[in-house]
């Protein structure tokens, strides 16, 4: 009997220094709370250059540079080819594609290929790629075998290797802002640009180049070298969370300085100026699945071009519904 109950309170006694540690470990501060997180250095790119030399680690490499510089190799003047229209992928992928909240690419290589209703099909890495090619970068579209092609493909690819699949990961895509129940302003949004975002993109969105002037240091947001219509960004949704999580370009995204209104009416700005158009003939081949904000029909339902651009979109979205 004695020795049944000294292992009955030895098993509690273990159980309970077990738990104790489990609880001390996890409120310790820099340690992983989600065990689904995979290793951190996947965003922390600051080790590339010390890959061991070989020719995936080169081909790694060059994919990154160019991603952050690829005018200096494809824009108006690259040394590689004249393919786009002077902005870098880096200045809607932020920190080479690492950043959360803007266009992380981490989760890329778990998720393609993948079925997207855009195109109506099932789209590889190097679609995609040369998806922003066309749209965000209004330029031409590469050959999916080319070097500069398959080098992208491989940082984009290296940077989600410690990703497992199905993995939910927070801050992969542009954060969806509240609803507003009124269209977005865009001559609210002018003063919100003129005040806060016309030092570094210019007062007519014209953007700043570098130094050398090879590329842009701020891009264009509007005029013959920025994004064209079909691009992602240009629905207003996508924009709004855009800037509200990353501009000005100093915040942190933990800590965004504009309110949720300004951010929708500024983009609202930005999308209502010109810039180059170029559309796609297979672009949301099932009509039905339009997102809310995109600003070109024909629709399935009986809102406005106006509407579906600037909102107000709640009406949009709930006629969407099931049954409605």
């Amino acid at each position: 009997m004695t020795n049944r109950f000294l292992r009955y309170y030895t098993i509690i006694g273990l159980l309970i220094i077990v738990t104790g540690a489990v609880i001390l470990y996890y409120s310790l501060p820099g340690l992983p709370k989600n065990k689904e997180q995979p290793d951190p250095t996947v965003w922390d790119v600051s080790y590339v250059n010390s890959l061991p030399a070989s020719p995936e680690a080169d081909l790694i490499k060059y994919g990154r540079e160019l991603i952050v510089n690829t005018s200096k190799y494809l824009g108006p003047n690259g040394s590689v080819g004249h393919m786009s229209n002077g902005m870098n992928c880096e200045n809607c992928h932020l920190e080479g594609g690492t950043r959360l909240n803007g266009n992380c690419f981490a989760m890329v290589a778990t998720t393609y290929p993948k079925f997207r209703e855009r195109s109506g099909k099932l789209e590889s890495v190097e679609y995609r790629i040369n998806e922003c090619m066309e749209r965000s970068l209004n330029g031409e579209r590469l050959d999916s075998l080319s070097r500069e092609m398959r080098a992208m493909r491989a940082y984009i690819v290296w940077l989600g290797a410690t990703v497992k699949k199905g993995a939910k990961l927070n801050g992969m895509s542009i954060p969806d802002l509240p609803l507003m129940n009124r269209a977005a302003s865009a001559s609210n949004g002018a003063q919100v640009y003129a005040s806060r975002c016309a030092t570094c993109h210019g007062p007519k969105g014209e953007g700043s180049m570098n130094a050398d002037a090879t590329a842009y240091a701020y891009p264009p947001l509007w005029g013959p070298h920025s994004y064209n219509v079909s691009a992602g960004i240009y629905r207003l949704s996508r924009l709004a969370g855009y800037i509200k999580y990353n501009m000005p370009f100093t915040v942190e995204p933990s800590e965004p300085q504009l309110t949720d209104e300004d951010a929708w009416d500024v983009a609202a700005f930005i999308n209502s100026q010109p810039r180059p158009e170029k559309f796609f003939v297979y672009d949301w081949p099932n009509t039905s699945k339009k997102p809310f904000d995109y600003p070109f029909g024909p629709y399935t339902d009986v809102f406005s071009e106006q509407q579906h651009k600037y909102g107000p979109f709640a009406p949009i979205k709930k006629a969407k519904e099931p049954g409605k």
